[in-house]
């Protein structure tokens, strides 16, 4: 067993997702291309800023003979990461449209997002935005190639597409801070092992993780705090219509809490 930083930090993601074999057979295994590049950007961004929002690619490359370009996120937790990296996709689309000849924009656009926390929305493994026209039978034309997919590792399966897996798996891992490394055979997952290692990690990258965690941390503080003060103003609602059992049945509050807060009403 190796003792690894968690991929769950956007810091330690980015290290290891932008070595460039790791970036291509990543993207090789999930959208079946093969990318003719040199390099992946990190924290890449347009300016001036597309549609009045300034957007931040995590790891974002361009195939050299102009056909593809790929972005990859990470997102640990927040509600809206579903209509936030369709925004980001969209912005990597309309930028192509500065300097086109008509409205099909010279490059394939590809989104790739990895959902490592515990609390999302949906128990799947693989989800996916296919722009492509389709058929009343759901036949697709081949007509647009974008496409958005969101990979959740923590909910890999015995149907899941088995050039996933090992990545998946690698990702899942590693959140617990330790990675069995005999389980991956693919020379660029075993890369990923070796970019996390924790004697790999420098004082810098530590320092972003504290950072990370702390500002995870106050955020499901916020959230916590906001359900609580929801299900206040909803049981002070309730005071005149019922009595203190059942606002505390209709909104999850104790008892006592409902009796002080009619106390204090």
């Amino acid at each position: 067993m190796k003792q690894v930083a968690s991929l769950q930090y956007g810091v330690i993601f980015k290290k290891a997702f932008c070595d460039v074999d790791v970036f291509k057979g990543f993207v090789r295994d999930i959208l079946g291309i093969n990318l003719n590049i040199d390099k992946v950007e990190t924290e890449k961004e347009f300016k001036p800023a597309i549609g009045k929002v300034a957007v931040k690619f995590d790891l974002y490359a361009q195939d050299e003979e102009g056909r593809v370009l790929v972005e990859i996120q990470h997102q640990y937790s927040t509600d809206d990461h579903y209509d936030r990296f369709l925004h980001y996709h969209c912005v990597a689309l309309l930028e192509q449209a500065e300097n086109a000849k008509n409205y099909k924009p010279p490059l394939a656009v590809y989104t790739i997002v990895v959902l490592t926390s515990s609390d999302t929305k949906y128990r799947e493994d693989v989800l996916s935005i296919d722009f492509d026209l389709k058929t009343k039978s759901g036949k697709s034309l081949g007509e647009i190639p974008h496409k958005v997919i969101f990979l959740c590792p923590r909910h890999v399966d015995e149907n899941t597409p088995t050039a996933y897996r090992e990545w998946l798996n690698v990702i899942f891992d590693s959140l617990d801070g330790s990675i069995d490394e005999s389980l991956y055979h693919k020379s660029e997952v075993q890369k990923v092992v070796e970019h996390i290692e924790q004697d790999s990690v420098s004082p810098e990258e530590k320092a972003q993780m504290i950072e990370e965690y702390n500002w995870e941390e106050f955020q499901k503080m916020q959230l916590s705090e906001g359900i609580k003060l929801g299900k206040l103003e909803v049981a002070r609602n309730l005071l005149t219509a019922m009595n203190d059992s059942q606002i505390a049945q209709a909104t999850g509050l104790t008892i006592e809490a409902v009796a002080q807060l009619r106390d204090n009403n």
